[in-house]
């Protein structure tokens, strides 16, 4: 695929412009034919990716002329394309300071996978696939790099769009941010707690889902849908469809911000990918009833073969397929039996963690440790308290707030408060 357009020109306006675009030329070869669609409007797309911090060359949309939108086989009937680019020219594992996105072609292919993972295990998701994308500055500078005077040949991913998608699952209707409430509300329990375990699975965290009216999970009243397309039909509940998985674990291949939050220490076999797998898991026994969590699970455990079949079949790096497979590896482990999904957590309320057995307190401007967080198994026990290792499933002492005690180190809370018999 090739793509011709003043980029230096879109880059310079549409970083603090939304609307602005420019007009390029879009050619690819179909079954040996080549075709070219004139006058297509070029505009960039994306949240954080747009900064120039983040991404050099950041992601894209590319909009059909009406007149075209029949005359382009492998694009018919569809109004546009996104073009999710790789972003800049880093080295093969470095990622940006800000956001952890990794700056380079290896992130749109990993990325594409994902989302053909997510398909082979049943989570609704728009519908990508890989591509090689020549780009064409119109407009180039001298003195650049890459050298623009020539052509920029990069891996990149197609992203379908949103309309299309919600079609496909059959809606007809977007519920925009501001129209949307709370999952509990527009979703239903099995398409909502299918997402949270999705969204584990690749070690997402970019995400945001209003679950509740009062759910503050890394949430605001802003944005209570962060990276998820809310579909509406004729009658019944809205489905949810997620995308943008750039900085997941699974493409990025680490979350810089891990010991902001977490600690790997948790659990035994001190992996990153465990602890935070783990924590997404064990955080969908605090949003759904005992039997929406059971047959969550049995639908993925029943789709592990698929899954792996996928990861077996892509054409991955090296390093990504690898890292695929752990995260893989993780989540299956997490939930397909019930000892390791129903783990000790915190079952009493007002439960407060101590630094040591003769109670001294630990962070009490947070207060109580919320119900449902995981602790470990017991590392020390003096009259009725233990010594517990905890995992802030819940991100309750996460930034701004900070813990030390909590993310680096055990504490003690009373061995009362704890128990596997959670949700009843």
């Amino acid at each position: 695929m090739q793509l011709e357009a003043p980029f230096n020109d879109l880059f310079d306006h549409a970083r603090t412009d939304d609307d602005y675009g420019v007009t390029g030329r879009l050619s690819y070869t179909d079954g040996g034919q080549s075709v070219t669609v004139d006058s297509v409007r070029v505009t960039v797309r994306g949240n954080t990716s747009r900064r120039e911090t983040e991404c050099a060359f950041p992601k894209l949309k590319v909009q059909f002329p009406r007149e075209t939108r029949q005359a382009t086989p492998l694009f018919a009937g569809m109004s546009s394309i996104k073009i999710g680019t790789h972003c800049g020219e880093g080295a093969e594992d470095g990622l940006t300071a800000r956001f952890g996105r990794l700056p380079n072609e290896r992130s749109p292919v990993r990325e594409a996978f994902v989302y053909r993972l997510l398909d082979a295990v049943g989570v609704p998701a728009l519908r990508a696939r890989p591509a090689r994308a020549t780009y064409v500055y119109a407009d180039a500078r001298p003195g650049q790099s890459p050298a623009q005077e020539q052509p920029i040949v990069r891996n990149a991913l197609l992203l379908e769009n949103t309309e299309e998608a919600i079609k496909r699952f059959g809606g007809d209707r977007e519920i925009v941010e501001k129209a949307f409430t709370n999952a509990r509300a527009q979703f239903t329990p099995a398409d909502t707690a299918r997402l949270a375990l999705g969204e584990a699975m690749i070690g997402n965290f970019d995400w945001c889902l209003k679950m509740t009216p009062d759910d503050a999970y890394r949430c605001d009243a802003r944005h209570p849908l962060w990276n998820i397309v809310a579909g509406a039909g004729a009658g019944g509940r809205a489905r949810p469809l997620l995308y943008d998985f750039d900085v997941s674990g699974m493409v990025a291949g680490r979350h810089p911000w891990f010991t902001d939050v977490f600690s790997a220490e948790f659990v035994p076999s001190h992996s990153q990918v465990d602890a935070e797998v783990l924590a997404q898991v064990q955080r969908t026994r605090s949003l759904f009833a005992r039997s929406e969590l059971d047959a969550a699970r049995r639908e993925f455990v029943k789709r592990r073969p698929e899954a792996y079949q996928a990861l077996d079949s892509a054409v991955l790096d090296t390093a990504g397929k690898q890292k695929a497979r752990e995260y893989l590896d993780s989540f299956f482990k997490a939930i397909e039996s019930d000892d390791a999904f129903y783990r000790p957590v915190v079952v009493a309320a007002d439960t407060k963690p101590y630094a040591n057995a003769s109670r001294a307190p630990v962070c009490a401007s947070r207060g109580a440790i919320p119900i449902g967080t995981p602790v470990s198994e017991p590392l020390r026990t003096e009259g009725g308290l233990i010594q517990v290792m905890v995992l802030d499933a819940l991100w309750h002492w996460a930034p701004p707030v900070r813990c030390p005690e909590i993310h680096k180190g055990p504490v003690w809370i009373e061995a009362a408060a704890v128990g596997k018999d959670f949700p009843k």
